[in-house]
């Protein structure tokens, strides 16, 4: 089954991580962005089901597709997959065409993914505030998910904070909220935006899908 997958994911042109150990996978997941993740269940089903919530509360991959391969024929093992966050559930055994397909069928997501998470080299003014402390600096990259900072001084990993990115001359910042994902050395932050406003990501929306697809 994972030959037969890593064939199918290969020839869909994405790169194959297999970790070992359900703590690899969860240590993977929240620490780097995925296209698609493919879980082989077998009987009893709950470290599976539990790996599939890990995922779904992790900040990089809540709405990375999830397809769930069970050979649980129990009834409540679709609804339990499903409550738990799977996009897609199956039943072993699975065949190359079947998996194809499905693969297929979350191309759409995957490129949205793509585009949220895609880093675009942009330099503007940024002020980040955590707690009564605020420091300001200049973005060196930004996607619709987060930006890549360098100030004068950081605030600690996982740290809240509050974050104004001046994109464009004489209008407003774009404003929220986020979490210091990373540090970089030469006092660079990694900011998750994680609480923006409808119209704040909009805005921020408007102004990167140019340079996105451009």
């Amino acid at each position: 089954m994972c030959a037969l997958m890593q064939e199918v994911l290969e020839s869909a042109e994405l790169e194959v991580v297999t970790p070992a150990k359900g703590i690899e996978n969860q240590l993977h997941f929240d620490e780097e962005k995925f296209d698609v993740a493919l879980i082989g269940l077998g009987t009893p089903s709950e470290n599976g089901m539990e790996l599939v919530r890990q995922i779904r509360k992790s900040s990089f991959n809540r709405k990375t597709p999830i397809i769930m391969i069970s050979d649980d024929l129990r009834p409540a093992a679709l609804t339990e997959g499903f409550k738990a966050g799977a996009s897609f559930f199956v039943y072993k055994p699975i065949d190359r065409a079947h998996l194809m397909r499905l693969i297929r069928v979350t191309q759409g997501t995957i490129e949205h993914e793509k585009r949220r998470f895609r880093r675009i080299a942009v330099r503007a003014r940024v002020r980040v505030k955590c707690g009564d402390k605020s420091v300001e600096g200049e973005t060196i990259d930004i996607s619709l998910n987060g930006a890549l900072i360098q100030a004068s001084h950081t605030f600690p990993v996982g740290s809240p904070v509050e974050v104004n990115l001046y994109l464009l001359a004489g209008k407003p910042p774009i404003a929220g909220l986020g979490s210091i994902m990373r540090l970089v050395e030469g006092n660079q932050m990694g900011i998750q935006l994680e609480r923006l406003p409808a119209a704040e990501s909009g805005r921020l929306q408007e102004y990167l899908l140019p340079l996105t697809t451009g």
